[in-house]
């Protein structure tokens, strides 16, 4: 078992709320259970191919939509995933709004799963959907998303690739 949650150094301030480190086997679980789950895949992942099939797996084993941000969509599309782009911040806009009817239009999203976006970038839009969202946050990121409702730590490439087999094993 990958401990998934030994290294959760913040390099940024403490809010109120921050995540609860999270197990890859519980993180499965978690988003089993998420009646309506968005992936939000970032560009950071097109620099290791390793993870952005991992990513493609989970969204394929669970049949979850996939959102795309920066330039990452092309290669999630030639994967064969049906994927969507949307920019991150109007993302965030858009998941604060409970009238929202997602990106194929069936309706709200009760978790976002976070993976390949700069720290700092998309920790910040974490920060608006915990403080003004009840939405469900989950980064199984190679680094810790104190913003998020829940977050692996911070992990080598190597544990993160473990953590994500985990991840995958526990769907």
């Amino acid at each position: 078992m990958v401990d998934a949650i030994k290294n959760t150094r913040v390099y940024t301030t403490w809010g109120t709320k921050t995540a609860k480190p999270v197990q890859p086997k519980v993180a499965a679980k978690t988003i089993s259970k998420a009646k309506r789950p968005l992936m939000v895949v970032g560009a950071e992942l097109l620099k290791d191919q390793e993870a952005m099939n991992r990513a493609v797996k989970i969204a394929q084993t669970k049949g979850i939509p996939v959102a795309a941000t920066g330039h990452s969509i092309k290669e999630l599309n030639d994967k064969g995933l049906n994927v969507k782009y949307i920019n991150i911040h109007s993302l965030g806009l858009y998941l604060c709004d409970s009238n929202w009817t997602g990106l194929d239009g069936s309706g709200c999203y009760d978790m976002v799963i976070i993976l390949g976006h700069k720290k700092y970038y998309i920790n910040q839009v974490l920060s608006g959907l915990k403080n003004f969202t009840n939405l469900k946050t989950i980064s199984i990121d190679k680094h810790y998303l104190q913003n998020a409702t829940m977050s692996f730590g911070n992990l080598s490439n190597e544990k993160h690739l473990e953590a994500l087999d985990e991840l995958i094993e526990n769907l």
